[in-house]
This record gives C-alpha cells, structure tokens and sequence, in this order.
C-alpha cells in the first residue's frame, strides 16, 4: 500500500533526515537547511489549500447549478391531514398525511411538525421498489408490507424538507421529511414524530412529479374547498386527480 505525504509528513522526513546526518556526523543541521525545509512545506500547504479551495469551488457551483423544480407546489394542511400537489397555480392532486403527534413548531430536540415555507432539499430513493425499508436515509434491503404488525420505519421513498425562514430553519437539521410509512391505518390522523408520512403509492407518485427546489407550505389551516371535491371523489386508494404533468 503506498502513502502520500501530506505537507506535514513531507517537513517531518526532511528533518528526520537531517537529524540522522547530524548525529552521524555530530553536527547539527544549518540553520540554512531547516529553513529550505520549512520553506518547501510551506509551499506545499500552500498548494494544497488553493487545491482544496478550487474543489470546493467546483462542486458548489455543479451544486448551484442543480434544476428547480419552479413549477409545482405543495401545499400541507395540518387541520385537514392532507396535502394539495399544484402545478403551475393549477390544482392537480389531494393526498391524505399523518403529521406529528405533537403538534407543530421546530425547536430542536422535538418532534413537532414545522410550519411556514420549505423546500423538497433532496430526494432519496429513486428506483426502490414500494415499502423498501431506510435507515439512515439508506435502503436496508428489507421489504415491508403496508400495515406491518410493530414496525414503522421510513420506507418506499424521502424527500427532505429544507426550511426557507426562522420559525423552520432547523427544519432540514431535523430531519423532517415527507416519506412512506407502513402504518397506513394512521393517514390522515396526527401520529407521525414530525415528518410527514404518506401511503406507498402516494410518496411513489408525489416523488416522480416533483423535483428539488419544489415549494412546501405547511398551514394550520384547511386547504381550498375544490380540493374537497378530489378526495371525495376518491374514496379508496389514492386521491388523485385526472390531470397529470
């Protein structure tokens, strides 16, 4: 296995070098040769560090350059536990959630749904099949099946929240996402610990709609009366309208 020498290493060999040729020769090295020493490993941190800077530079600007999803809108209404999918100021879809158990607010240590503007910051789970279990925002392998009896992981997909103001920047630090749940008989009650859970088919089709950068809002409030129209309309499976984008 071969090692590269960091600036540090490199300075430590040239000295140890140094010392070993004084010993044998009882003298200590010159004054002149510690400070060529010094010279070159400060000129090896320098690079070093100009390098590093331009890789950070690099990959935040393919970062920056990311599209944004500019076109849809979410819309979370904790009073109704449900969601409104929009494209473009058009209504398109209704979807029942479970939003947490412990009321609303983004103070850390919580598990409170937070309010106000997000946006979706990541999505993670592309290609996994429905009710793929995650740990740690990473596919376990396992599959569950909706309704399994004591389990209620994240599963099928995650989109992660990111908060846009003061009262949710803590938002994406939390880990507050929008993902599948297994415990499908809680939609549309209060039982999640601050992420918003929906039905496999629901994240699964939320997730090839939209994209990073999407607007979510979460209101107390209830969503639009025509958005009533959908669910009713739809009382099995998912609430979905007819138009698609």
């Amino acid at each position: 296995m071969r090692f590269r020498r960091t600036p540090l290493l490199h300075l430590t060999f040239h000295l140890s070098l140094l010392t070993r040729q004084s010993l044998i020769t009882n003298h200590l090295p010159s004054p002149r040769c510690l400070a060529n020493a010094g010279r070159s490993a400060i000129i090896m941190c320098v690079s070093l560090v100009r390098t590093c800077t331009l890789c950070g530079l690099i990959c935040w600007v393919l970062s920056s350059c990311t599209p944004q999803d500019q076109d849809h809108r979410i819309v979370v209404s904790v009073a109704d536990q449900a969601m409104a999918l929009y494209y473009r100021d058009q209504f398109i879809a209704r979807y029942p959630v479970s939003t947490s158990q412990f009321g609303v607010g983004d103070n850390p240590g919580t598990c409170a749904t937070p309010l106000g503007h997000l946006k979706i910051a990541q999505k993670i789970g592309d290609g996994a099949p429905l009710g793929m279990v995650f740990k740690d925002r990473r596919a376990t392998g396992e599959i569950l099946v909706p309704n399994a009896p004591g389990r209620d992981p994240i599963v099928t997909r995650i989109l992660w929240l990111k908060g846009l103001e003061p009262q949710n920047q803590n938002a994406y630090g939390r880990y507050i996402y929008i993902h599948g749940t297994p415990v499908e008989n809680q939609i549309g009650k209060r039982a999640s610990y601050g992420c918003i859970r929906m039905r496999y088919q629901d994240i699964l089709q939320l997730f090839t709609t939209v994209g990073v950068g999407t607007r979510v809002d979460v209101v107390e409030d209830h969503l639009p009366f025509e958005t009533q129209a959908i669910a009713q309309g739809a009382a099995t499976g998912s609430s979905v309208s007819s138009v698609r984008r």
